[in-house]
């Protein structure tokens, strides 16, 4: 019978897919640089530009096509799904076939698409980590003379600092009629300092990056990134798991079609827009 014939082809295909080795090439779309100009941005502004460069890449474009693939594939299992519910006999025998294969080509899709997601998240992790590495030597490499130059310097700034804000008050007050020339253009010099300080301390390049309204060292920010990307390949390895249940389904309703097996479906309806992993579940589940 063809349709034997072919639901068996389909049981080994869907197999094939659930156990298919990762891309090794996947990561080679996106290769960015752990470059000194990115270690001196302020972090935000760090994670800013390697989204930038992301964004260029060719993982990104293969992740966005593969995105709008699984965004069709979806509505086409929804499309069979509502036509296999309104139609009986060998018509519907065809449709069964036809949504058996949509949904192993749903599988395919999104093992490309975590394999992607996989390959972007570890990037970024390998990328956070070098940029963390730089940073730590470069604060390691700070010899004892340059350690008191630093302190040297430390110094001479405080001073500086202590001198303008304690400067003689005399110079400051009307020593007869009216101010000297001297003391009002110190005057307007501390204020255009003071202004200039307030700015640079407002200044968006200068504030420290902030999660959940904490502020956070550079160095901590990147441990932050490197931990939320590290979830996110948790998330990949979760779904992974789940594309491997949808396949045994998949499997077993081939199986049952293959053997002339009618069971009393009833499909649910088709889901929304979501286009996570767990909005398909319903698919693949027999009633």
């Amino acid at each position: 019978m063809k349709v034997r014939t072919l639901t068996s082809a389909l049981v080994l295909g869907v197999a094939l897919a659930a156990t298919a080795p990762a891309d090794a090439t996947a990561a080679e779309g996106w290769s960015p640089a752990a470059s000194e100009k990115l270690i001196k941005l302020p972090g935000s502004y760090m994670e800013k530009a390697i989204e930038n460069d992301y964004r260029k890449s060719a993982l990104a474009a293969k992740l966005t096509e593969t995105d709008e693939k699984v965004s069709f594939k979806k509505q086409s299992l929804a499309d069979l799904q509502a036509a296999v519910a309104g139609t009986d006999g060998e018509l519907r025998r065809n449709l069964e076939h036809q949504f058996l294969t949509e949904k192993k080509n749903y599988i395919e899709l999104m093992r490309e698409q975590t394999e992607l997601r996989r390959a972007r998240a570890e990037t970024k992790v390998r990328l956070y980590e070098r940029l963390l590495g730089k940073m730590n030597a470069k604060k390691a490499v700070v010899s004892k003379g340059q350690a008191e130059l630093l302190n040297n310097q430390e110094a001479a700034r405080a001073r500086f600092k202590s001198t303008l804000a304690n400067v003689d008050s005399t110079l400051l007050q009307p020593t007869y009629a009216a101010e000297s020339k001297y003391a009002q253009e110190y005057a307007n010099n501390l204020a255009a300092i003071e202004r200039l300080s307030a700015s640079i301390n407002a200044h968006p390049m200068n504030q420290a990056p902030e999660v959940m309204g904490e502020p956070m060292t550079r160095d901590e920010y990147l441990r932050h990134l490197i931990a939320q990307n590290e979830s996110e390949i948790a998330l990949v390895d979760q779904e992974r798991a789940v594309l491997g249940y949808m396949a045994k389904l998949v499997s077993l309703d081939a199986l049952a079609l293959s053997q002339d097996y009618e069971p009393d479906e009833t499909f649910a309806a088709a889901d929304d827009d979501e286009q996570r992993l767990t909005s398909a579940v319903d698919f693949f589940i027999t009633n």
